[in-house]
């Protein structure tokens, strides 16, 4: 590890850096400065969080460059943040997808400018708590005050329906996060009245505890990745967000759910983690299936891209519960490798969006032959997308279903049924949009894509041609610390009553 990132509290930084920039928002007029601050902003807290991975060690996988002082002492509340193998690939995420939709909405918002990049800001601030905390208290606060500004997102600043949208997000939420602070609360008094969550992983539970407290987190995290049946809030959401909130749902916001099975279900209840296995996984494989069938029914790019973010997460859940090495691996890279892709996919249709002001299908066709480079990173996002070898889906994809093969035969054969149908819906898209003659005489003075929106895609791009033809730097980055979580979450501690 580099010493001198350690002398300085640079989880807390990374954290609070956006607020306070946010903060600094407050006092000024000017739109320009307005959206550079903002920029300045996040750039720092993306170069930082690249320092952060330089400096990790990955030897270990004991948490690293841990923040930890007294809050709350009458509860045993403590302010604690560190990361490990896991979670600091999400940190990264976060902070990168932060860049993205600053640039993103540079031109898209057209009004209320200060207040869309103070609750953008603010937003980062949370998810980033999320991903660092290691106090469950502090976790829960962090999880629910994303509520707001992505609430805010929606509903200020989205289409036609966005206050439908933005409330139904709300209250779905909202219900999850009921149940899931029901089972923190058990589950202070199960470990012996303290929320340190590396403490609580040591703890033994009797069964019974188990499976009631996983499924109060299972309602909250399966609504948040979303997992079907808890999924419909998500179609909504994304078609009226502003791109900036499309791009947080899915490069971060759905990240959470999984994120909360990885630290929190699985070495905490292992034996109920392991009980309800199967379930999770005849889940995933519907959610797989499903959101790829209606993902080939659409005509709206934005729901077709939302849709297909449903089945994509299935193969995230499916690796988490299949217990093995190969598919935990694969399920943690695909998370990251769906903030990438689908993050990109929304910020394409963004801009097309922007320049069009529709998002038909079919109001499309020859944009290949009218703006090149912008069909040219199109056709790189939708190949990632389907998982197409040599880009970094298919990497993922491979590890979740060579793991899944091992064990579970039958739910790794209906997985493949979704990589079929996603490779028919998203070449489908592209051919209808992308390719073809000209039939809508008014894309003929579209413009290409500049260079601010370039800067915006190429990191994005980066991503998807290095994971894809050389992942090891980030199985590597994890591999220690998810043999270790696998341990956890494979204790037996004594028979479970089937």
């Amino acid at each position: 590890m580099n010493a001198p990132i350690l002398s300085i509290p640079i989880l807390s930084i990374i954290i609070f850096l956006p607020l306070i920039g946010a903060f600094a928002l407050l006092f000024i007029k000017d739109e320009s400065w307005i959206k550079w601050l903002t920029l300045v902003v996040c750039a720092i807290d993306l170069l930082l969080s690249i320092q952060l991975m330089n400096s990790f060690d990955t030897s270990t996988y004991v948490m690293q460059f841990q923040e930890i002082h007294t809050w709350i002492p009458a509860f045993n509340i403590r302010y604690a943040l560190g990361v490990d193998g896991i979670n600091i690939l999400f940190v990264f995420l976060t902070t990168l997808v932060g860049w993205v939709c600053v640039l993103a909405s540079w031109q898209a918002i057209k009004h209320r400018l200060k207040e869309f990049m103070i609750a953008l800001l603010t937003i980062q601030t949370t998810m980033l708590g999320v991903f660092c905390a290691l106090d469950l208290f502090l976790f829960f606060i962090f999880w629910e005050a994303m509520l707001i500004p992505m609430f805010l997102i929606i509903g200020v600043w989205g289409g036609e329906h966005r206050v439908y949208a933005a409330f139904k997000f709300f209250l779905y939420t909202l219900a999850g996060s009921v149940l899931f602070l029901i089972g923190i609360i058990v589950l202070y008094f199960a470990g012996g009245k303290t929320f340190d969550m590396l403490a609580l992983m040591e703890r033994s539970y009797p069964f019974q505890i188990q499976v009631w407290v996983f499924l109060a987190f299972f309602v909250g995290f399966a609504i948040k990745v979303p997992m079907f049946p808890f999924h419909t809030w998500l179609p909504d959401a994304h078609v009226q967000a502003p791109t900036a909130g499309s791009i947080l749902l899915a490069g971060v916001l759905l990240k959470m759910g999984a994120y909360g099975f990885l630290r929190l279900s699985l070495p905490m209840l292992p034996q109920a983690s392991q009980y309800f296995a199967e379930m999770i996984l005849l889940l995933s494989v519907i959610a797989i299936i499903y959101g790829g069938c209606l993902a080939l029914a659409q005509d709206d790019l934005k729901k077709l891209v939302a849709y297909s973010s449903i089945s994509h997460m299935g193969v995230v859940t499916l690796g988490l519960f299949v217990f093995n090495i190969k598919a935990l691996e694969g399920g943690i890279l695909q998370m990251f490798n769906h903030g990438i892709t689908t993050s990109a996919l929304f910020l394409f249709v963004g801009l097309i969006y922007e320049r069009t002001h529709t998002r038909s299908i079919d109001d499309y066709g020859g944009l290949m032959k009218l703006i090149p480079i912008y069909t040219t990173f199109f056709a790189l996002f939708t190949l990632a997308s389907m998982a197409l070898p040599g880009t970094n889906s298919f990497i993922g994809e491979l590890l979740v279903l060579a793991g899944a093969f091992t064990d579970y035969k039958v739910y790794a054969a209906l997985a493949v049924i979704g990589a079929m149908l996603s490779a028919a819906y998203l070449l489908s898209m592209f051919r209808r949009v992308a390719l073809g003659t000209i039939t809508n005489s008014a894309l003929t003075e579209i413009e290409d894509v500049n260079a601010r929106e370039l800067l915006a895609i190429i990191p994005l791009a980066v991503f998807v041609i290095w994971i894809g033809l050389y992942p090891m730097p980030f199985i590597d980055l994890m591999h220690v610390s998810v043999e270790h979580l696998l341990q956890q979450a494979s204790r037996v501690q004594g028979a479970v009553p089937y």
